[in-house]
């Protein structure tokens, strides 16, 4: 039996030293304590560093362990708080999304109140619109009534006033001798002898014009002188055109004859073109009540309106040199009064 126990231990022994000198690769193996007794001491000491490094490496890991629940723990209350953060964020969200709606809601009641507000100021502007349009041809009809109203007028003028004869530079209170049918007489005396034996000539209506005299006038007012027909009138002032100068008791004087004003600033219109056509020796005339007459290429031409003189300048080159600078001052001011008005 002793040497059964000393084979085992033997045996038991060679287990210990087959162990590799490696401690941590030393198998953990369950002693009893006669076993224990048993080992020799150094593989007693081996024994106590594997237990010891096995029991380091349990701590290693425990504490490994110990850390990774920490940082698990960590990472779960990052978790949660990113959770309740989100959902704080979400919540926000929410909210700012409700305002948003809110507000795009408002926005639309706004631009639809405006859009309405918008539709009745169209509406009214476009009310405006037509009425100021029928305001602006009403006033067109108007105007164009009251220069139809001024035509008829100074045709009325002009048919009234067609016996009549103008003089002009008469000095005032020369006719208080005479009177002024006398001074008519006398001029005709003066300047067409074979007239004033005429006894068909005949003085209806002789006075001054205006009325009243105006002390700070320069001028002399004129003579207006109604003859009893056109005929005698018209055959009067051939008589003057042929003479040419006319005078009073040697002084200069004009015969003319009588035109409303409207006709008169029509034939003040034609001044500066017959003065240019005349330089030109195209013969020009202003005749009754208010056209313009001119000699074009052995032919004589008549003009009613401006803007028939321009439709036919238009045609002849070398007129239409002639007259551009006139014409286009005429134009200019024609502008100028459409300003004004």
């Amino acid at each position: 039996m002793p040497n059964n126990k000393r084979k085992n231990r033997g045996n038991k022994n060679k287990e210990v030293t087959m162990t590799p000198s490696n401690e941590k690769d030393i198998p953990i193996q369950d002693y009893e304590d006669d076993d224990i007794e048993e080992m020799q001491e150094a593989d007693l000491k081996k024994l106590i560093r594997t237990l010891r490094s096995s029991q380091k490496q349990i701590l290693e890991l425990q504490k490994s362990l110990m850390d990774k629940i920490e940082n698990l723990s960590r990472e779960n209350e990052i978790l949660r708080r990113n959770q309740n953060e989100t959902k704080q964020l979400v919540q926000q969200e929410t909210g700012i999304v409700t305002e948003v709606k809110n507000s795009i809601d408002q926005m639309k009641n706004t631009i639809e109140s405006l859009t309405n507000r918008m539709g009745e100021a169209e509406e009214r502007i476009s009310d405006l619109e037509d009425r100021e349009q029928e305001r602006i041809q009403s006033d067109q009809r108007k105007e164009e009534e009251i220069r139809n109203l001024k035509h008829i007028v100074g045709n009325l003028q002009d048919t009234i006033k067609k016996p009549n004869i103008r003089v002009l530079g008469v000095p005032e209170g020369m006719e208080r001798e005479k009177g002024l049918e006398g001074l008519f007489s006398e001029i005709l005396a003066e300047n067409f002898p074979g007239l004033e034996k005429d006894r068909e000539i005949l003085v209806q209506e002789a006075h001054r014009t205006p009325n009243k005299h105006d002390q700070k006038r320069s001028s002399p007012r004129h003579i207006v002188i109604k003859l009893s027909t056109v005929k005698h009138k018209e055959k009067i002032l051939k008589c003057a055109r042929e003479k040419r100068q006319i005078t009073l008791r040697g002084s200069p004087i004009r015969l003319t004859a009588d035109f409303s004003s409207e006709t008169l600033q029509d034939r003040r219109e034609w001044r500066d073109i017959a003065q240019v056509l005349r330089e030109k020796n195209c013969q020009p005339r202003i005749l009754y009540p208010a056209k313009l007459s001119f000699v074009n290429e052995g032919e004589i031409k008549t003009f009613h309106s401006k803007q028939k003189l321009k439709e036919f300048v238009a045609t002849r080159p070398a007129l239409q040199k002639m007259l551009k600078d006139v014409l286009h001052t005429e134009t200019q001011k024609h502008g100028h009064q459409y300003e004004r008005r």
